[in-house]
């Protein structure tokens, strides 16, 4: 077992709307990983997003839970792509930064 990606994204949107925003962002989560056959599980319990991704052989799992500031992160990556962990944490702070902006003009 490696060690886990750990990730907090703060936001000002309040939970239900980063909830909401992650809720329908997740079907989009496909379109980053580099395999057409790739399975991506989720369900809610709660303020929590559990997850589970599977591609080319190998599984990722994990969860977040939405806070009225903040979306923590925790993902655990396979031995294999725990080379990629660098690139994975910058990939989820950048897409996860972008989905939780808040767009409303001051």
């Amino acid at each position: 077992m490696t060690k886990p990606i750990v990730i907090d994204l703060p936001h000002k949107l309040g939970a239900a709307e980063a909830k909401r925003r992650i809720g329908s962002g997740i079907g989009r989560l496909k379109d980053h990983i580099p395999s057409g056959s790739a399975h991506v599980e989720s369900g809610w319990d709660g303020d929590r997003m559990n997850l589970r991704v599977q591609a080319m052989g190998q599984e990722v799992t994990g969860h977040l839970d939405v806070r009225e500031t903040v979306v923590h992160v925790e993902l655990t990556l396979p031995a294999i792509l725990s080379l990629f962990a660098g690139q994975v944490e910058g990939l989820l702070r950048s897409r996860g930064t972008e989905l939780l902006e808040d767009r409303r003009r001051g």
